[in-house]
């Protein structure tokens, strides 16, 4: 399994951090041991600002090479939530110096996946989601709002990697990221469902 994000993708998120607005999806990947096992995440002893960042989670159910936007909803079957924590100083400091960005998007437990839900369940199209911090909301997101629809974004990444049963995709956050403190509880909800309970240590 391999896990797929995919960077602004949200042009209020982008603008937040003070990056450019991509023309072409952009890409990044976490390793299979970045998932998260149980509820409780542990700030890494290496970063002093790690942030949250809420998404939408696919899962490919059919895999493919050089899939064709027209059939690309053909290749998941489930959708989730997923946050995908960064450490943000760490990223800075690497992006400055022109490095690539995995010690600060794929170290162990990096990425909290929800339970999946299957897709006919939803409109894809106008999908609310959002993070609650310690009862607060933080993020509000909606699918309508993104740059690179879920089709797009499956026959853009399958131009350059196989997909795979298995894989799962993280589709990108809105604006809203902050810092987690010891002792936040992070939940995360599709439409009315709660489907994400992170405790922060």
């Amino acid at each position: 399994m391999k896990i797929i994000c995919i960077g602004r993708n949200y042009s209020e998120h982008a603008k937040e951090l003070g990056n450019d607005i991509p023309e072409k999806p952009v890409i990044f990947m976490k390793p299979d041991t970045a998932v998260l096992k149980g509820n409780d995440f542990y700030i890494p002893e290496f970063s002093n600002d790690v942030h949250y960042e809420l998404e939408v989670v696919l899962k490919i159910s059919k895999g493919g090479k050089y899939i064709q936007k027209e059939v690309a909803s053909k290749h998941y079957e489930e959708i989730s939530l997923g946050i995908d924590f960064t450490a943000r100083d760490l990223q800075s400091e690497l992006k400055s110096k022109g490095l690539p960005w995995e010690l600060a998007k794929g170290f162990d437990g990096s990425a909290v996946v929800g339970n999946f839900f299957k897709k006919e369940d939803f409109n894809l199209e106008s999908l609310n989601f959002s993070l609650l911090k310690n009862k607060e909301k933080v993020q509000d997101g909606n699918t309508k709002d993104m740059m690179f629809s879920f089709d797009d974004i499956i026959a853009f990444v399958s131009q350059y990697f196989t997909l795979r049963v298995g894989d799962l995709i993280f589709t990108g956050t809105p604006k809203g990221v902050g810092k987690v403190e010891e002792n936040d509880i992070l939940e995360g909800y599709l439409e009315d469902k709660k489907i994400i309970d992170i405790r922060i240590l």
